[in-house]
């Protein structure tokens, strides 16, 4: 998976893939060694090159922060994937849009509950797949129309998730 990440103002693109159990990172180009366990919602055990550190995330309705140890940090991430339904035609933005599941895995939260309106991009729901959480973005402007997938439920790749309008 690719992410286009922006700390403090600096953008930087994060690879992560998963192989035989431990996680290969490459930011910016460079390989970095690192093994991560989510110990509790929210919080990141991560070990980067002998050195560990605990990451705390804090998200607000309008934007999120990353704590390392004493220090805060304001954070954009961007899946590209995600951007790519974003790219079409103002054509694209009318009617509904469904939000389907990327991957196998479990519903962990609802951010945006039915009748709920959102903004192209804004979390709708968290999907946990292989230990990782991925929040699951509108792909429009608009209402939440229906939530398909409740709070626990085991999803399967393509499943329709909610529905935009």
């Amino acid at each position: 998976m690719t992410y286009e990440v922006t700390i403090d103002g600096k953008s930087h693109r994060l690879e992560l893939e998963r192989a035989d159990g431990l996680w290969q990172c490459r930011l910016d180009g460079r390989q970095i060694r690192l093994d991560a366990v989510l110990t509790r919602r929210d919080v990141l055990s991560v070990l980067i090159d002998g050195k560990a550190y605990e990451v705390k995330r804090e998200r607000t309705p309008t934007d999120m922060h990353l704590w390392v140890g004493a220090e805060r940090f304001a954070v954009e991430l961007r899946d590209p994937r995600s951007l790519r339904s974003r790219k079409g035609s103002a054509a694209d933005e009318r009617g509904a849009k469904k939000l389907v599941a990327p991957m196998p895995g479990r519903v962990v939260r609802v951010l945006a509950p039915a009748q709920t309106e959102v903004e192209a991009g804004q979390g709708v729901m968290v999907v946990e797949a292989m230990k990782m959480q991925n929040e699951l973005k509108s792909p429009k402007k608009g209402v939440v129309q229906k939530v398909l997938a409740a709070e626990g439920a085991a999803v399967n790749a393509g499943d329709v998730l909610a529905i935009v309008e």
